[in-house]
């Protein structure tokens, strides 16, 4: 085994990112909901936004006025290929937002903590078992 376990540095550090990327989004989530306000809003439009191959994805902007009298304007950081339903243009929505910082905000029914779990788990099974694989190595040296 001269070079070999470097090659586990790559699942190492795909499952480190994903990981790190869920975890900020589930705490970020949590956060909202201790200390989050939650204000009505409507959709103003969609950022549309295209991945390398060609995906189109769609953000809703969402507008609302903070309980201060700050009037807000910020798209969604989860995009999809559909826009349902309730979230076409001039639909009104619930906005739970950090008094804070209202740039960090969540649209209720759109922005999901699902997404963030996925990561979480799937950067703990690729981080985990590349460090047991790891330790194995080093162990029948």
């Amino acid at each position: 085994m001269e070079r070999e376990w470097l090659f586990s540095l790559i699942p190492l550090t795909i499952g480190a990112v994903f990981l790190s990327f869920g975890v900020y989004g589930l705490r970020r989530a949590r956060a909202l909901r201790r200390t989050g306000v939650t204000a009505e809003g409507r959709i103003v439009r969609h950022d549309v936004r295209r991945d390398d191959e060609g995906a189109t994805f769609y953000h809703p902007v969402a507008a609302w006025t903070t309980r201060d009298g700050r009037e807000c304007e910020y798209s969604s950081r989860f995009g999809r290929g559909v826009v349902g339903g309730g979230f076409g243009v001039g639909a009104f929505v619930v906005v739970q937002y950090d008094p804070e910082d209202p740039r960090r905000f969540a649209i209720q029914g759109w922005d999901a903590v699902t997404v963030d779990l996925v990561f979480t788990v799937l950067g703990s099974v690729f981080t985990a078992s590349t460090l047991v694989v790891l330790l194995v190595l080093l162990l029948t040296l």
